[in-house]
């Protein structure tokens, strides 16, 4: 069995693993997010309450970690920051472990157990509170000790001057501390950012999308304009990856007429002539994060007994 840990800064997800299509949920608990010994007590509280000693435990975290240094970086998780958190916790809970950004972990579930089978290469795209994704070939992460490949969200790509609509925008300051980041601008935060841009109005991203859906004129401007944004640098990814699907997170993924009209500016993009469908919802039926970690961990236990 694989103990998984879906790390959030709000909650930790628990689930026990036995195999890709096997990972059973175990409930949550509070994230202490600034005080490690007491994160630490929180595991070891599910680990002596598990009904059999775990081969591993396995964490999706809402971070990343320098594949040279192996440090973590977990901007909502303070206590987690500046740790070498892999080999703190298996020296702290006497049991292997293995450690993947949250991204990482969702694309490691599409390919498997969503909407990536049978694709040799997957993007798995986040599109929620942030930007984010992940890349998997042949059922491997391509970064398995890092967690930096796939973040489309990060860097200062974003198009700030269009024809039609005619609309020049400013170079929106990102929480990474750059500007010009498509997580500023194409998240569900981001696209409320372009909508009171736009047009001066405060609406959360669901009403945005909702009044697009309806045929809203202010609506459907701020869909347009993030329709040009995010299927630029989509189909620019799919030029260099090959990826077969790119499956979508994240809390804009539950609109999918929004994710069929991305899919089709991507698409039109591209090099390659691709007629069927290239960016869809993802499938994963479980928390993906639970499932990536619980296939992460299945890895390393095959690879020890190998």
């Amino acid at each position: 069995m694989i103990l998984c840990f879906d790390i959030g800064g709000t909650a930790i997800k628990v689930a026990w693993a036995y195999s890709a299509e096997q990972v059973i949920p175990k409930g949550r608990i509070t994230t202490p997010t600034d005080d490690f010994d007491s994160f630490v007590a929180v595991l070891r509280g599910v680990i002596s309450e598990a009904d059999e000693v775990p081969q591993a435990v396995a964490f999706s975290i809402a971070g990343v970690l320098d594949p040279d240094s192996g440090v973590a970086k977990v901007a909502n998780i303070p206590c987690l920051t500046g740790r070498r958190l892999q080999s703190e916790l298996e020296t702290l809970l006497g049991l292997p472990v293995v450690l993947a950004n949250d991204a990482d972990c969702f694309a490691l579930a599409e390919a498997t157990v969503g909407a990536g089978r049978g694709h040799d290469v997957v993007f798995g795209l986040i599109l929620g509170t942030g930007v984010g994704g992940g890349i998997v070939v042949r059922g491997q992460l391509i970064n398995s000790t890092g967690g930096f490949a796939g973040e489309l969200g990060h860097g200062p790509i974003a198009q700030r001057v269009f024809d039609d609509p005619a609309v020049t925008l400013p170079a929106f300051a990102c929480g990474c501390g750059q500007v010009g980041c498509l997580d500023a601008i194409c998240s569900a935060r981001g696209l409320e950012r372009l909508h009171r841009h736009l047009h001066g109005a405060t609406v959360d991203s669901q009403a945005i999308v909702a009044g697009w859906d309806a045929d809203d004129v202010q609506a459907s401007k701020t869909i347009s304009v993030w329709l040009m944004l995010l299927s630029g640098p989509l189909a620019m990814t799919e030029n260099m990856l090959g990826a077969g699907i790119i499956a979508v997170g994240g809390g804009l993924s539950n609109a999918p007429k929004l994710i069929a009209a991305l899919d089709s500016a991507v698409r039109e993009k591209c090099l390659r002539q691709i007629k069927h469908p290239l960016v869809v919802p993802a499938q994963c039926p479980i928390e993906p994060g639970l499932v990536g970690a619980a296939i992460l961990g299945l890895q390393r236990c095959e690879t020890a007994a190998a």
